[in-house]
């Protein structure tokens, strides 16, 4: 499977980079790609070295503007001309997406696959992976969206929340029928 992560690119602690590594080793060792941002720093480092050395690939989308910080040695780099581009193209090369902490750019990948999915553009599944509680506001305003109403699909078909790297990874196995 070809897993897109939308993540921070920010050196980050323990609390937030342990869940990460522990899911991209999960991804490596189960012999699935790695679609993410391409960047060689902080929290997209982590999670490149955790697939790499655990045997998984990796297919890096950077952008224009962020190419010099581009991990040398992916097995697949593309360099988009701005972000939404950078945006598309992820998109377009994962089986799934799962989006782990991060700031306004992670926010803004998150926000566009659900609004994808909200609308039946795309199938694909989508795990929101709340390390450290990192997500918790924002899961009780998703929920609020679907009790009040602004949610055209059930939340459940929206996104899935994981508290766990594991329950992440076998969601996303179990959605795309591997054992």
């Amino acid at each position: 499977m070809r897993i897109c992560v939308f993540l921070s690119a920010a050196d980050l602690d323990d609390r937030y980079t342990r869940p990460a590594r522990e899911f991209a080793e999960l991804l490596g060792k189960g012999g699935h790609t790695l679609v993410w941002g391409g960047s060689d720093v902080g929290l997209m480092k982590v999670v490149a070295d955790g697939v790499e050395e655990t045997g998984g690939r990796l297919c890096g989308v950077s952008v224009d503007f962020l190419a010099a910080k581009a991990r040398p040695g992916a097995d697949e780099m593309v360099i988009a001309r701005d972000l939404a581009e950078r945006k598309k193209l992820l998109l377009e090369k994962a089986d799934a997406v799962v989006i782990m902490v991060g700031g306004t750019g992670t926010l803004d990948e998150a926000t566009e696959i659900l609004e994808l999915k909200k609308h039946g553009h795309t199938d694909k599944p989508v795990v929101l992976l709340n390390s450290a509680g990192f997500y918790d506001g924002l899961k009780e305003q998703f929920r609020r969206m679907d009790a009040e109403g602004f949610l055209p699909i059930p939340l459940t078909d929206l996104v899935f929340f994981a508290e766990e790297p594991v329950g992440a990874l076998a969601y996303l196995e179990e959605s795309q029928g591997i054992e």
